[in-house]
């Protein structure tokens, strides 16, 4: 009987070793391969004002326009409210604003509230009726492609039949298709929160690099590694930062690039 108690228990803690060297080695695979950096970094308005000895607060350069969606909406693959606080403010400082991916509207919504009232957004989705045509990669993850499919389901936005919409070009293509040298080295903020699979966001990266002008800065949203739907956004974020300096930022699923040669 003490040799089977025995034997039980040298079993349970070598299953419990094992689970834990799992978990140890699950965390070193998916740690974050990229310098993670305070908000400050990514531009001066962030740079918080003094206003006593132990308070510092927002300058009015990032005091901004909002708007929250209720939970019963169900809209998936929103930013936070941090992150479109973010976006929100770099919006004031961009005359022209690029977007992969316009979901729901929301973040195209903010930029627009938020822009130079002469600013001009321009934002690339799918055409509903058009899903049935895209087609996945080899190398695209399955829940990533699906939910290429969720986020494309709008024809109509959050914005539709605002008095900021005027801002707003929505262009109804896949990204894999449009033509980005028309617009070299022209935006001063390019947004990447289109499809997450491998491909697409390797395209829309590459051509943000090519239409992002001096000085401007490219977003990529959900940067969270192990998180399996975003895998394919860390992996060519991880990829790319090895010949460009990509940022992520303290507190968000932002990563972020700014052009400065």
């Amino acid at each position: 009987m003490i040799k089977i108690i025995i034997f039980i228990s040298i079993v349970i803690n070598i299953l419990l070793i094992l689970i834990i060297k799992k978990k140890n080695l699950k965390g070193l695979l998916n740690k974050k391969k990229i310098q993670s950096v305070d908000l400050e970094k990514l531009n001066d308005i962030f740079i918080n004002s003094k206003i006593d000895e132990n308070l510092y607060g927002p300058k009015e350069d990032v005091i901004v326009k909002n708007f929250c969606i209720p939970t019963n909406n169900k809209i998936v693959g929103m930013t936070s409210n941090y992150e479109a606080w973010i976006i929100s403010s770099l919006s004031k400082v961009s005359n022209t604003i690029f977007e992969f991916g316009t979901c729901s509207g929301k973040t195209t919504y903010l930029m627009a509230l938020n822009s130079p009232e002469s600013a001009k957004i321009i934002s690339l989705t799918l055409k509903p009726e058009n899903l049935r045509n895209i087609e996945k990669n080899n190398l695209d993850n399955k829940i990533s492609f699906r939910n290429i499919i969720n986020e494309s389901i709008y024809k109509n936005f959050l914005f539709t039949g605002s008095e900021h919409e005027k801002k707003i070009d929505v262009i109804f293509q896949n990204s894999l298709d449009f033509d980005e040298n028309r617009y070299k080295n022209f935006f001063d903020l390019i947004f990447i929160d289109g499809g997450h699979t491998y491909s697409v966001v390797k395209s829309d990266t590459q051509k943000a690099f090519k239409m992002i002008n001096k000085n401007g800065i490219i977003l990529w949203h959900d940067y969270v590694p192990g998180k399996t739907s975003a895998k394919d956004v860390v992996k060519l974020i991880n990829e790319i930062s090895l010949e460009k300096k990509i940022y992520s930022i303290k507190d968000t699923s932002l990563c972020y690039f700014k052009n400065e040669i």
